[in-house]
């Protein structure tokens, strides 16, 4: 009895050590990112301004409104006049540089709050993250009560799966009911959508619509295999993910531009339906199999640690030893990429609403950075600078009522901007390195922008994420 007692009692003071460890990694963690706390960045919490001598452009239609002046009332745009007299509000000269709606990316994976400072130095002023885990909703609930410096968040749930695609990334979902208590629960956590993924079946997927649809959380759909390609066209579901999905399921990698026809109309008839292509992450195994060293360049360090070390590291792996096996593998990926654009071009002349998303965060696809590289791609495929920029902008704020006082700069719109030496419209490389960035109305200067890619870029919290990982595991 005395050995058990004495069993037991080393028990809890080993377990006492390991919780008060976990709380001093992450206590330490929260201490590197406090860099984002508004009440150190401002500390009187200034979020209204009148702004001077600015060329906007509104992202309602294809002009460029020259020189305007826009007062900024507690983070929302209030008017946008010739002239205009405010008094008691600081004033900001933009000095004939150009105003321009903040940019959004459909398709993130955060995985630490270092992100929302790459995130926010891009230029990206909103994210919609599909990987929910309880730390988003701690972020969410921070930027909410105006604590943090942040993108507008909005997150998913888990990625719900059925019982055939195994992976502790994934919610594997066993049967009817308890897809419909999922959907119930997340909704009242305070996740914003549902995210389907791999492997759910009709009867599932019927569930997960139906208890979406009375919950009023709408779906993202990284389509499934279990269903043909035009379930996903539901209007519960409100944006498709992943050009490659195209190819992969209904075309059985057949690039063949005749039947992608008969599925773009598909899509087209479909009129509430978004496709967000993510052509970057996909390129990236193309960038993989040419770059044998990609893992090691310095660009590489804003990946978060643990990812790294374990996602980037698999993928790398994985297509480097396909290249191994079979040299024509790259030829066929640069030639599936190139088929992704024809696919983005076939949408857009279609109708179809793109929006821009870049699944940054996972792999070598860079938080914020990436989005660059994503409208480029747009870019390529034939669309025009305004046509490009509506995709992560107005599109993107078309797509859940949740995100409508985004997309545009008009009276009663949500503050975030970006202030840019050259006319975007001309020259999209000006997004890149904003001069100034206002989120929710905070301005912030490109000394700061850059500051928070220094504090981002070989952060050491391998340990913190996991630990936040594995409480999502848990959890879930």
């Amino acid at each position: 009895m005395k050995i058990l007692k004495k069993i037991l009692k080393f028990i809890l003071a080993l377990l006492g050590l390991i919780c008060i460890a976990v709380l001093i990694i992450l206590w330490v963690d929260a201490l590197g990112t406090d860099y984002l706390n508004i009440s150190k960045n401002d500390p009187k919490a200034n979020n209204s301004y009148v702004i001077t001598n600015a060329n906007i452009i509104p992202m309602n239609q294809d002009t460029v409104l020259v020189n305007k002046m826009v007062y900024i009332k507690d983070g929302i745009i209030n008017n946008i006049a010739d002239t205009m007299a405010i008094k008691g509000v600081q004033v900001f000269d933009a000095k004939h540089k150009f105003l321009t709606p903040g940019l959004i990316d459909m398709h993130v994976h955060v995985w630490d709050r270092y992100e929302l400072g790459l995130y926010l130095s891009n230029g990206v002023t909103t994210v919609r993250n599909l990987w929910g885990m309880p730390m988003h909703l701690r972020i969410k609930e921070d930027i909410i009560n105006e604590q943090i410096l942040s993108p507008t968040f909005i997150t998913t749930g888990p990625k719900l799966t059925g019982t055939v695609f195994i992976g502790d990334d994934n919610v594997n979902l066993t049967n009817v009911a308890e897809a419909k208590e999922k959907i119930i629960g997340y909704k009242n956590r305070g996740y914003d959508l549902i995210k389907t993924y791999y492997g759910l079946d009709k009867d599932l997927f019927d569930a997960v619509i139906e208890q979406a649809k009375i919950s009023e959380m709408d779906i993202v759909a990284h389509p499934s295999q279990k269903v043909p390609f035009s379930y996903h066209l539901n209007p519960q579901i409100k944006s498709i993910e992943h050009a490659e999905e195209i190819v992969q399921q209904p075309l059985k990698f057949d690039l063949d531009t005749t039947k992608l026809q008969t599925i773009i109309n598909a899509i087209s008839k479909s009129k509430h339906t978004r496709y967000s292509p993510t052509l970057t992450v996909f390129n990236n195994i193309y960038q993989m199999m040419l770059n044998d060293s990609i893992l090691d360049s310095e660009s590489m360090g804003y990946i978060n640690p643990l990812i790294k070390k374990v996602d980037s590291n698999k993928q790398f792996d994985r297509w480097f030893n396909a290249k191994q096996n079979d040299t024509a593998v790259v030829g066929n990926i640069k030639n599936q990429h190139d088929f992704h654009s024809i696919i983005v071009q076939k949408l857009h002349e279609a109708g179809v609403d793109i929006i821009c998303g870049t699944d940054a965060g996972i792999g070598v696809t860079l938080p914020g950075f990436a989005i660059h590289n994503e409208l480029n791609f747009y870019k390529e495929a034939g669309l025009s600078n305004y046509e490009v920029l509506k995709t992560a902008t107005v599109n993107a704020s078309k797509t859940h009522e949740i995100m409508t006082a985004m997309g545009t700069i008009e009276p009663g719109k949500i503050a975030n901007l970006l202030v840019v030496e050259k006319n975007p419209l001309l020259n999209l490389a000006t997004l890149k390195k904003p001069t100034y960035v206002f989120i929710n109305g905070r301005k912030l200067n490109r000394k700061t922008l850059d500051g928070f890619n220094e504090k981002a870029i070989q952060r050491q919290n391998l340990m913190a994420t996991a630990i936040r990982y594995l409480e999502h595991l848990i959890i879930e």
